[in-house]
Order: structure tokens, then C-alpha cells, then sequence
């Protein structure tokens, strides 16, 4: 177990206290987001929001930037998340959990493709070295960006993208030396887990009271 602890706290030794600070905000807010999420709470968004603003500066301070580009991503599309989720209609919520579309799994596929090639722009634009962990975090990042657009339309299968580039995530950021962050994916996808198994029960509800 003490092996466990050292492997993620050893990388914090020679990191400025304000980047451990940062990164422990960006934990907290992180989870408490993915949290508010599996509840259905719109509280999801001015959490994620305080974590994904958080990640671009610190990520954007250690050169990783695909990352750094879906974290921009994901601050705008939680304003955009936060506005859709708050609509009513004679005081029922507009936006409700549904299953994806053909025309959204084709979209959705389609901003997969294209993150994937814009982040691989973005290194190319900054001439950093292309390396193995960089192909994967081009990967993750076509896999969340396309989770966040579902998440934000209620979509359910947001879950299962997320469960896939959490579980990821984990093994990448820890090889980067984020131990802290790699633990909060860790949170992350047994939460993701527990999220998805939610909205599919609501889901049936919903479709059994329609």
C-alpha cells in the first residue's frame, strides 16, 4: 500500500505549492462535478467549470497541449451545458435523459474525428515531440469531447465515452507525473459507472410513464 501512496505523491516533491494547491482544487471541484452529473444536478456545471479553467493553466504550464485544448472545450460547452440543462417549460425541465440519435451518433463521430486531428494540429503548431502518450491523449480527447456535447444534451451515452477515456486517463496521467489528477480519474470512472446505471433506470422510467 505505502508503494501505491509514494508512486502518486513522489512527483509532488519538487512542484511548486501553488501548482499542488491548483491541482487539489481541480480534484475536489472534478469530482463534486462528476457527482452532480450522476445526480442529474445542474450544480455539474459551475463545479466543472472551477476544474476545467483550473486544468487549461496548469496543463498549459507543463506543455500538454491536447489536454489543455479539450479543458478550453470543456469550460465553454459547460456554459452552454449549464444554459440547456436550465430551460423549462411550464416548469418542467426541456432537456431530459434520452438515447442518442442515428443523426447524433454520426455528429458525434464526427467530432471525434475532428478533435483528434485538431489536437494533433495543435502539437505540430507548438513543434512539441510527438510521442506515444500523446497519441493516446489525442484519443482521449476525441472520446471526451464528444462525452461532453452528449452530457450537455443528456445524452446517456456520455457515460459510456466516459468510462472508456477515464479508464484511459489513468494510467496516462500517472505516467506524467499528475498523481493526483490520475487518482481523480480513478473517482472519475467508478463514479461514471454508477452514473450511467442511474440515468438508465430514470430513462426507463421516463419512457414507462410516457
Amino acid at each position: 500500500m505505502n508503494q501505491v501512496f509514494d508512486f502518486f505523491l513522489n512527483t509532488y516533491k519538487d512542484k511548486e505549492t501553488l501548482v499542488i494547491i491548483l491541482e487539489a482544487i481541480v480534484l475536489v471541484t472534478g469530482v463534486a462535478s462528476v457527482w452532480y452529473a450522476k445526480k442529474e444536478n445542474i450544480l455539474v456545471y459551475p463545479t466543472g467549470l472551477i476544474a476545467t479553467v483550473i486544468s487549461v493553466y496548469l496543463l498549459l504550464k507543463d506543455k500538454l497541449y491536447g489536454d489543455m485544448m479539450i479543458n478550453f472545450y470543456f469550460s465553454i460547452m459547460s456554459i452552454y451545458g449549464w444554459w440547456n440543462w436550465a430551460r423549462t417549460e411550464n416548469d418542467e425541465k426541456v432537456v431530459k435523459i434520452s438515447r442518442t440519435t442515428h443523426k447524433e451518433k454520426i455528429i458525434g463521430l464526427g467530432l471525434f474525428v475532428l478533435t483528434i486531428g485538431f489536437t494533433y494540429l495543435v502539437y505540430r503548431i507548438f513543434g512539441s515531440e510527438i510521442t506515444t502518450s500523446n497519441y493516446v491523449d489525442m484519443f482521449t480527447s476525441g472520446m471526451f469531447f464528444t462525452a461532453m456535447w452528449y452530457m450537455a444534451k443528456k445524452k446517456i451515452e456520455n457515460w459510456t465515452l466516459w468510462i472508456i477515456a477515464d479508464i484511459v486517463t489513468i494510467p496516462l496521467y500517472a505516467y506524467r507525473g499528475w498523481g493526483m489528477l490520475s487518482f481523480q480519474y480513478l473517482i472519475f470512472t467508478v463514479l461514471a459507472v454508477q452514473a450511467y446505471f442511474l440515468w438508465k433506470k430514470n430513462l426507463n422510467n421516463n419512457l414507462q410513464t410516457a
